[in-house]
């Protein structure tokens, strides 16, 4: 369903202060707290007493405390102390290789020994002064790869965001997909057409009129397990579209990390990058709640397609050439699943 042995977004940074985060990804129930050097450890969420979720206990002098009867846990899943009991006899539970990077947690769920920080993907936006960063977080009931469908197929842009970022030039223009071992890259290339009004207001806020017609771009870049990064934005038409000048554009990167809580379920940390007025933290806000709404509008249709699936499991559905961008996403996970599972030589 979900290939493990690979770098998926647990939280935000800033959701692990003080207290510890219970949080289900993969299946499996993880709970995430800091230690007494502020670094974030994970653990299994079942404390090796009564099985009590560890996440509703507390964090004293950097261990994490059972709030059932007082068990103190240490970061490698072994059992540090027990009021009025020895502990050298505890069973250890699981413990995770964590991550803190780009102002996320990043956590592996499968062999700790194959754990590489260095697979974690570098993100050129973050404490770069020349970009903004702002976005959120969505819980989703639905497979998290219908997120990745809807993410590397923008057609339905048309008609979920209408209001916002769709138009009919998208559906007009055909879209290419290629596979580059195990990037999958989605393009679709508009030229000299409105701008739809997310995109007007865009180029209001860099002071470029929003009333000419402009070059559009969508490029979507699927990497495992769940990544999807979009490079989006318009240029006054006749400077060159996506190579335009700076002057002449307003380019973004759409952020998209997709963890599978449960088999139909995910945790869908969506943001913006954006590289054009990056100290406007009110055009920050403002983004960030437009982008809100854009993708709260994909979340009643993925979990009610969710929900049809669920429904009508032996339904076959049709794979057109506006899908090929999900479909050869799939491909690449199934592959990676495969390889996991595959008998050890």
């Amino acid at each position: 369903m979900f290939p493990k042995n690979t770098w998926y977004v647990a939280c935000a940074a800033h959701d692990i202060d003080t207290k510890p985060l219970g949080r289900k990804i993969c299946n499996e129930s993880i709970v995430f707290y800091r230690d007494d050097n502020g670094q974030v450890a994970a653990v299994e969420d079942f404390c090796p007493h009564r099985g009590a979720p560890l996440s509703l206990g507390y964090v004293c002098k950097g261990k994490l405390v059972c709030g059932y009867h007082g068990l103190e846990m240490g970061r490698d899943g072994k059992t540090i102390a027990m009021p009025g009991q020895r502990v050298q006899g505890f069973p250890a539970i699981k413990s995770y290789p964590v991550q803190e990077r780009y102002g996320f947690i990043w956590v592996w769920t499968g062999d700790a020994e194959r754990a590489d920080p260095a697979l974690i993907p570098h993100m050129e936006w973050y404490d770069n002064p020349e970009w903004a960063y702002g976005g959120g977080l969505y819980h989703v009931k639905a497979d998290y790869r219908l997120m990745i469908d809807n993410l590397m197929d923008l057609t339905h842009e048309t008609y979920v965001h209408a209001t916002s970022i769709g138009q009919p030039e998208i559906d007009e223009t055909p879209c290419k997909t290629v596979v580059n071992g195990d990037e999958v890259v989605t393009s679709r290339f508009m030229e000299n057409i409105p701008a739809p009004p997310f995109w007007r207001a865009a180029l209001r806020a860099k002071g470029l009129a929003d009333d000419v017609p402009v070059d559009r771009w969508q490029i979507c870049r699927f990497t495992p397990p769940s990544h999807v990064m979009i490079e989006v934005g318009v240029a006054h038409a006749g400077h060159g579209g996506y190579d335009a000048p700076a002057e002449h554009k307003v380019y973004s990167v759409v952020v998209d990390f997709i963890t599978p809580e449960t088999d139909t379920s995910m945790w869908y940390h969506w943001g913006m990058a954006r590289k054009f007025n990056p100290q406007d933290t009110a055009l920050t806000d403002q983004i960030r709640e437009g982008q809100g709404k854009i993708f709260g509008e994909d979340l009643e249709m993925l979990e009610r397609q969710q929900a049809n699936l669920s429904a009508f499991p032996e339904r076959k559905l049709l794979k057109l050439n506006i899908d090929a961008g999900g479909v050869q996403a799939r491909r690449v996970i199934d592959r990676l699943i495969s390889t996991e599972q595959a008998p050890q030589v």
